[in-house]
C-alpha cells in the first residue's frame, strides 16, 4: 500500500519517520500505536502526495501567482480574500487518477478492516511543525467529521490541503516570512470512533499549572462541542498519584456534538433534556480516561493534552481510545482560580486541528 509514498498506515508507518512523512497528528497517533496506546485505524495521505499533487497540477506556480502582491503585512481583508482564492483553486482542482485510485484504494481497505461500508470517518489536516513547541499553528487547520464514502473522502482531503491556507495561517506565514513550502500538509483519514462520550485531558492543572492532578473535560457524543466552546462541559479533577477523585462538577450541557445520518457529518444539536444534567462518567471510566493519560505523558516525558473517545461498544476495563495528543503548549502561573470557566479554557489552550468550517 505505500507503493509511490502517497499511503501510509497508522500502524505500519515506522515511528522514526512518522511526523515527516504523515504529519503531526498522524505521526504521534502512530507512535502512540507502537507504544501500545489504542488509537482508531486509519491512512494518511502523506506530506510527498501533497507536494505531488502542488506540482503536477500547476497549484504552486497559482498559488504563488495569488500570494506574490502581498507582502509581508497585508490588510486583513487582503489576506481574506487570498486565502478564499487559494482554497477554491484546491477545491477546482481534481487529484490525478494515480492518487485518487490509491487513496480509493485505502479507503476501501479501512471498509474491510472496520467491517461496514462506506464507513464514517474523521479526516483531519495533519500539517508538518504545527504541534511544535511553540504550537503557533495549533487549531487553524481542519478536520471534517463523518465522511463516509469515497467521493467525500477525496473532497474532505482537498478541502484540508486548502486548510493550510487558511486566513490566521496565511497571515502568521506572511508576518513570520515563512514559506508555504517549507510547511507541507499531510491528511489523516481514520476511523471515525461512535463515541458514547468524549472530551479532553491535561496531565497538568490547566489553570493553576500544578503537575499533581489529571483534569478532564467531558460531554456526550463527541468532543467538537467542548473544544469549540460551545457546551459548558463536566469538570473532573483527578490525583495523579494516588488516582482519587478529587473532584467532580457536573454541568449543565446544553449542545452535544452528534452524527447527523441525512447530512452525512457530525453536527451541534440540542441536548436530549435527559442527558442534560447526567454525570458523564462514572468511576470506572474516569480511572481508565486517567490512566492513558498518565501513560502518554510518561511516554513522552512532558505535560499533554489529550483527545479521547469512549466507544459506545467498550466494556468496562476496556481502554479509552485516543484520537489526538500534543504538548500542553501553555502552563499558567502557579496561582489559585477563583473562578471555573470552561470557555475561557477553550480559549486560552488551544486544541489542535479540531476545527469543523462552516458551522
Amino acid at each position: 500500500m505505500v507503493g509511490t509514498g502517497s499511503i501510509v498506515w497508522v500502524g505500519e508507518v515506522d515511528p522514526a519517520t512518522a511526523v515527516a512523512v504523515a504529519g503531526s497528528k498522524m505521526g504521534r497517533l502512530s507512535e502512540l500505536h507502537r507504544a501500545g496506546v489504542q488509537v482508531p485505524d486509519g491512512f494518511a495521505v502523506t506530506v510527498e502526495a501533497y507536494r505531488r499533487h502542488c506540482a503536477e497540477s500547476g497549484l504552486d506556480v497559482r498559488i504563488d501567482e495569488v500570494l506574490a502582491p502581498l507582502g509581508t503585512e497585508p490588510s486583513p481583508a487582503q489576506v481574506e480574500d487570498a486565502s478564499r482564492r487559494i482554497r477554491d483553486l484546491f477545491a477546482a482542482t481534481p487529484m490525478s487518477d494515480e492518487l485518487a485510485g490509491e487513496v480509493t484504494e485505502a479507503y476501501e481497505e479501512l471498509c474491510l478492516r472496520c467491517v461496514d461500508v462506506n464507513v464514517p470517518t474523521a479526516v483531519r489536516s495533519s500539517a508538518t511543525g504545527e504541534d511544535a513547541a511553540d504550537a503557533s499553528f495549533a487549531g487553524i487547520f481542519d478536520t471534517y467529521l463523518g465522511v463516509s464514502g469515497t467521493p467525500r473522502v477525496l473532497d474532505a482531503i482537498r478541502a484540508c490541503w486548502g486548510s493550510l491556507f487558511t486566513g490566521r495561517a496565511l497571515a502568521y506565514r506572511l508576518r513570520k516570512r515563512i514559506s508555504h513550502h517549507d510547511m507541507p500538509i499531510a491528511v489523516g483519514v481514520i476511523e471515525l470512533i461512535h463515541a458514547r462520550s468524549s472530551g479532553v485531558a491535561f496531565s497538568v492543572h490547566p489553570v493553576t499549572g500544578k503537575p499533581d492532578r489529571i483534569v478532564i473535560e467531558t460531554s456526550w457524543g463527541w468532543g467538537e462541542a467542548i473544544v469549540q466552546g460551545l457546551v459548558n462541559p463536566d469538570h473532573v479533577e483527578v490525583g495523579k498519584s494516588d488516582g482519587r477523585t478529587l473532584r467532580y462538577d457536573v454541568a449543565h450541557k446544553a449542545v452535544v456534538s452528534a452524527f447527523d445520518f441525512a447530512e452525512g457529518k457530525v453536527c451541534e444539536i440540542d441536548m436530549p433534556a435527559k442527558l442534560a444534567d447526567r454525570r458523564v462518567l462514572d468511576e470506572e471510566q474516569v480511572t481508565a480516561v486517567t490512566e492513558a493519560v498518565k501513560s502518554i505523558e510518561e511516554h513522552y516525558g512532558y505535560p499533554v493534552d489529550v483527545e479521547w473517545v469512549i466507544s459506545r461498544h467498550r466494556r468496562a476495563g476496556d481502554p479509552v481510545c485516543i484520537v489526538q495528543s500534543r504538548p500542553v503548549t501553555v502552563v499558567a502561573e502557579e496561582k489559585p482560580a477563583t473562578t471555573y470557566d470552561p470557555v475561557a479554557l477553550a480559549q486560552k489552550y488551544v486544541f489542535s486541528g479540531r476545527a469543523i468550517p462552516g458551522r
